[in-house]
């Protein structure tokens, strides 16, 4: 388990959308496909099915996207297995040249480039603090009033900062925040070809970009007022790149890491080959990665004991231990960890969830044990219920904290207690869920069975894979069932989902006090004082009857024999944070 604390939900460790500039008109240069065989291919079966090249906005924001894009994206940094900071300076550099005010220059190596053959340059660095730092924002949500431009996974480091300095070389960028950031060495990162979002977004070029960036206000949420040219630029970032199947534009799956998209099978394969001319990196053993997506756990450890696929690493259940045993005896090498993450049940602040009686009525109902007992199983001995929304039970101070929250008022089902608060009311309450994620729809069942014994009335709002992630910002739903997974590193996670208005904020939690403890939490080193503002971010959610955290996620990897090099992480990459290790045995 990675040391340190539970960072950003789903999206690589960058803590804006990483993205990056410059080619004419459509963007539709062809794309470098790898070269002569010399290292052979494999085949992994993942859980999730991929839905988008931009994983650092709200829309993409899914693990097997962040996985796809770690093959695919390179940059300054990486974390390792145990969540430590990584410098790739085969890429670039980036260096602190201040503290007061914190200033920090990040330069590209010259040669870097896009599989198009596009230069990795100043232009995407400035849309990638411009996509993460929320600059241009006027939206007042409690108003409803003003725009929000850029619909990134987290703002919460880059909104402290100030309009860039671009430096003379075209591939340096220098970021100015106002007050101190505690991750920092975390906070940036390149993210989408920039010259591809100036050409789709109906700009003459990359350089006009930079000069509607650089133009462009400060957004003001007392003086709102639409920048239709930007906004056509954000809109295209939001969404232009999801797609579940192969783009008819090489444009839009461009590459500048080790490998590179070849095709996509909607909804159940998608194939990477080596990208021939990266070399600002690790470079990869491996040909081709051929990745197969299905949910059955059960078919996953067959493919991999028929020799169909080479390595699995399936959501395991309760009940399905003795599979892993048996791949074992074959030979195959079998890793059972704790993930940093967990799944939980959120609840919106609008609709039936608007009362906070209502709120707590519900989640008085929701069987947690018996949720652990049908997922987790076997696979964790004494599995109990999460009791925190900041800590996980392997970190110090998780004990402290859960003895303080308030989280002792739900450990049991409480059907009386539910009752004489809903004073006879019979609520209808839509919860939203991936449909195809078996323990996510057990989940769901346990808690649609209870809580109509308290007088709720639950409506299956599931979705599939491929449309759950988008229906967590929409309408539709009262409460969702979901999971969110750390690197390990830094703070910034908690500020990303329960601040005011963060982009990962799906229910609408607003409280002034976890804010102001949100607001401190980024800005100090101390550890001990990171602590304490985490527990009191912790209770404050107790209180609000936020949700419930439900357990602590259990990751399974299973790799034959034929393939050495493949370990597991803790963090949302899983075994993907050395993909260019991998090997053919």
């Amino acid at each position: 388990m990675p040391t340190g604390r539970l960072m950003r939900a789903l999206t690589a460790a960058a803590a804006m959308a990483i993205v990056l500039s410059g080619c004419q008109g459509g963007g539709s240069a062809p794309v470098v496909v790898g070269e002569s065989p010399r290292g052979g291919s494999v085949t992994v079966a993942e859980v999730n099915a991929f839905t988008s090249f931009n994983p650092y906005g709200t829309n993409g924001n899914t693990d097997i996207n962040s996985k796809i894009a770690a093959a695919t994206h390179s940059g300054f940094f990486s974390l390792d297995k145990s969540a430590l900071l990584v410098r790739n300076e085969k890429f670039g550099r980036y260096e602190k040249i201040s503290d007061d005010p914190l200033k920090v220059r990040y330069t590209v190596n010259d040669g870097v480039k896009w599989s198009d053959g596009d230069a990795v340059d100043a232009g995407d660095l400035l849309l990638a603090w411009a996509s993460g730092s929320g600059y241009f924002d006027d939206a007042d949500p409690a108003a409803a009033t003003g725009t929000k431009y850029f619909a990134a996974a987290d703002t919460s480091g880059l909104n402290g900062t100030a309009l860039p300095e671009l430096g003379s070389d075209g591939r340096s960028i220098t970021l100015e925040y106002a007050q101190p950031y505690a991750d920092w060495e975390v906070a940036f990162d390149v993210g989408m070809p920039a010259h591809v979002v100036a050409a789709k977004s109906g700009l003459s070029d990359e350089a006009a970009l930079i000069k509607l960036i650089r133009d462009s206000p400060r957004g003001d949420a007392d003086k709102p007022s639409v920048n239709a040219a930007l906004k056509r630029v954000a809109d295209f970032w939001n969404t232009g790149f999801d797609t579940t199947s192969i783009p008819d534009d090489p444009a839009l799956y461009l590459s500048n890491g080790p490998y590179i998209v070849r095709d996509i099978v909607p909804g159940a394969s998608l194939r990477l080959v080596r990208n021939r001319d990266y070399d600002w990196g690790e470079t990869p053993a491996l040909d081709e990665i051929n990745v197969r997506f299905s949910t059955d756990l059960t078919a996953a450890v067959q493919a991999l004991r028929n020799g169909q696929v080479n390595i699995i690493s399936p959501q395991p259940t309760a009940g399905t231990e003795a599979l892993f045993s048996s791949l074992s005896a074959q030979g195959a090498s079998v890793e059972r960890y704790n993930q940093a993450g967990f799944d939980h049940l959120d609840l919106n602040f609008t609709g039936p969830f608007a009362s906070k009686d209502v709120r707590e009525a519900f989640l008085k109902t929701v069987p947690r044990q018996a949720i652990v007992d049908a997922v987790v199983g076997d696979f964790i001995p004494d599995s109990a219920p999460l009791d925190s929304q900041v800590f996980l039970p392997d970190q110090p101070k998780y004990k402290d904290a859960i003895k303080a929250n308030g989280s002792e008022a739900y450990t049991d089902v409480d059907l009386d207690g539910a009752r004489s608060l809903l004073k006879g009311a019979t609520p209808t309450v839509r919860i939203l869920y991936n449909r195809d994620n078996p323990n996510r729809a057990k989940a769901f069942a346990l808690i649609q069975t209870s809580a109509a014994k308290a007088g709720f009335a639950v409506v299956d709002a599931g979705q599939s894979s491929t449309e759950w992630a988008k229906a967590l910002r929409a309408d539709g739903h009262d409460a969702a069932l979901l999971g969110w997974i750390g690197t390990g590193a830094g703070v910034s996670r908690v500020p990303q989902i329960y601040r005011t208005g963060a982009g990962s904020n799906f229910n609408g939690f607003s409280d002034r006090d976890a804010d102001a403890a949100m607001g401190e939490l980024v800005r100090t080193s101390d550890l001990g004082k990171q602590d304490e503002l985490l527990a009191a971010v912790d209770k404050r959610l107790w209180e609000n009857a936020y949700g419930l955290p439900l357990y602590q996620t259990v990751g399974t990897t299973a790799v034959s024999a034929r393939v050495a090099g493949v370990t597991s992480s803790a963090g949302p990459l899983g075994i993907w944070w050395n993909v260019a290790q991998w090997r053919l045995a």
